[in-house]
């Protein structure tokens, strides 16, 4: 008998262990991972180092409260200012984050409004969802927190709707359930322009763009852009639940003592957790992601693109978008990939969508490659004789 409420629609296998980029399900089955567990394990599984520092704050203390100093806390939250002077709010996930990071923009400029953009994502909590652009997952829950209005992704007739009363413009430098669809630099930039002249504030959502996943520790920082205020989780504790608003300093004075708070977030375990990830993720790490990602995106180019079922490729770093054309449906490509032993994603507009683990070698997402085009061919070729 099924004992939860059906949110998700699930796969008919579970996962039970997993090493490195390799999960096993509870028949013994041997996985080849392209999901990350939804871009969260990006040191992959079952890590040594990790385990080690979670296991030792394990016999140490699990929880304290937010009432008394952390010298763990202080150690993650330095590190994840990108300036020396930014502060850090921490949450439980990336929804609560941005929610963080929306009541902050409000208390801070005396506005209401927020701009957001089209297929977007920013979480299912009320605030988050209401400046998330994707109207399917909101029906049945309206009417959400009034001031959202949206624009177009990468157009310039938004910055005509960029006005001085907003709050603030919220989005993510690659829309990652919206396809995989990387912001245009010149377009961002003329964004964060046009905040800074009407006084909006610039809020980054970096939950599944950031931790290394497109080659740097935030993806803002290959654009450019200087973000007010930026929110990062997912990959941050590689799988405990764990979220951050960073905002520059002059905010702190906004969200003094009772402004926000929250009983779990900073927990000593998850900052174990984060102060190893950002140990490990250092530049040696970063620019090898960056160069592993450079060789799959032109190996799927070359073995890709020729396909007629594959109508373009999107994404940055080992964030990324294949999308098919609308013949042959995503998800029968993620069925036969689970036939033969490999696990993937999906977006929105018919997109097969990776987050590879950071960790997984050259060969392993070169297999991916492999893998993928033969589940393409096997499946355009199962809907042609249909």
């Amino acid at each position: 008998m099924n004992h939860l409420f059906p949110t998700y629609t699930r796969f008919p296998f579970e996962i039970v262990k997993g090493t490195g980029a390799h999960l096993f399900d509870e028949q013994g089955n041997e996985y080849l991972d392209l999901t990350s567990g939804i871009g969260v394990c990006g040191l992959g599984y079952n890590v040594k180092e990790l385990n080690d520092a979670v296991e030792q704050q394990l016999h140490q203390v699990w929880h304290t409260s937010n009432l008394y100093e952390s010298s763990l806390q202080e150690s993650v939250a330095a590190k994840l200012g990108v300036e020396s002077d930014m502060l850090v709010s921490f949450a439980n996930s990336g929804t609560e984050a941005n929610e963080a990071a929306l009541k902050l923009a409000r208390k801070a400029t005396g506005r209401l409004d927020f701009l957001a953009f089209d297929h977007s994502f920013h979480g299912r909590s009320a605030g988050s969802l209401t400046v998330t652009g994707n109207q399917g997952i909101k029906e049945g829950f309206l009417p959400l927190v009034p001031g959202a209005r949206f624009a177009k992704y990468n157009d310039y007739a938004a910055l005509d709707e960029i006005k001085p009363d907003l709050a603030g413009v919220i989005l993510e430098v690659v829309q990652g359930e919206g396809g995989v669809i990387a912001g245009d630099a010149k377009w961002l930039k003329a964004v964060e322009e046009k905040c800074h002249e009407v006084g909006a504030l610039l809020l980054i959502d970096e939950v599944q763009t950031g931790m290394g996943r497109t080659g740097s520790l935030f993806a803002f920082e290959q654009f450019g852009l200087h973000p007010d205020i930026y929110t990062v989780a997912k990959g941050l504790a590689n799988g405990i639940p764990v979220g951050a608003m960073v905002g520059k300093k002059e905010l702190g004075q906004y969200f003094g003592p009772g402004s926000h708070g929250s009983t779990f977030a900073g927990n000593p375990l998850a900052m174990a957790a984060a102060q190893q990830v950002l140990k490990m993720l250092d530049n040696d790490f970063l620019n090898a992601v960056g160069q592993k990602a450079a060789v799959m995106h032109q190996t799927m180019e070359n073995e890709l693109l020729d396909l007629d079922m594959v109508k373009s490729i999107s994404g940055l770093g080992l964030m990324i978008g294949i999308h098919l054309d609308q013949s042959v449906p995503v998800g029968q490509v993620l069925d036969q990939l689970h036939a033969q032993r490999v696990l993937a994603l999906s977006a929105r507009d018919n997109t097969l969508r990776l987050l590879p683990p950071l960790i997984a070698s050259q060969d392993e997402l070169l297999t991916g490659v492999d893998e993928i085009k033969k589940a393409l061919n096997a499946v355009e070729s199962a809907t042609t004789t249909a």
